[in-house]
């Protein structure tokens, strides 16, 4: 039986453009390379979700139906591009409310791997921008690729460890594909 390969990614500077508290589905613009990637990981095999921390929710600043929109936008441009997600996975908390699905935490795994039919042994990598997603992973014992867009660089800059730093989700599933030979 083939095991299952599961991608974990992060949303905001990831697989989009990062737009403080983006909540207009207008506004959703894939970054350079993320179609590429993402699309090489489908069809080699691979489960694609994204969990994402959406504090605007919290803070007032939209609603999870803003979310939601948003998120139907993502999936047609993907789409569009013959890339299927298998699932998004949001939490809606400010950091201040110390909840367990806030990324670095690990609360909506439990989630996600039900609804996919994976575990923890299945997770190939975690991909992110930011501190907290690198965190995630490495609480998942995963591997961890942090992407220069979004706050990459200033992340790095910061002396943010990953298991690799990749320009962009294509270069980023190259070093995956290779890795899993």
């Amino acid at each position: 039986m083939n095991k299952k390969k599961w991608v974990i990614l992060d949303r905001d500077g990831t697989i989009i453009e990062e737009k403080n508290y983006l909540r207009r589905p207008e506004q959703v613009a894939l970054l350079p390379g993320a179609a590429e990637g993402l699309r090489l990981l489908c069809e080699r095999g691979y489960v694609l979700t994204v969990v994402t921390n959406q504090s605007g929710v919290g803070r007032g600043y939209f609603t999870m139906d803003d979310v939601d929109r948003v998120h139907c936008r993502l999936t047609e441009l993907l789409a569009e591009r013959g890339i299927t997600l298998q699932g998004i996975y949001v939490c809606p908390h400010r950091a201040d409310q110390r909840c367990a699905c806030r990324k670095p935490a690990v609360g909506l795994i439990s989630r996600a791997s039900a609804d996919c039919g994976l575990d923890g042994d299945d997770i190939a990598a975690v991909i992110g921008d930011k501190e907290s997603d690198m965190q995630f992973g490495k609480n998942l014992a995963s591997p961890v690729i942090l992407l220069m867009s979004g706050y990459g660089r200033e992340e790095r800059a910061r002396g943010v460890s990953a298991d690799f730093y990749a320009e962009d989700l294509l270069q980023a599933a190259c070093w995956l594909l290779e890795r899993q030979k």
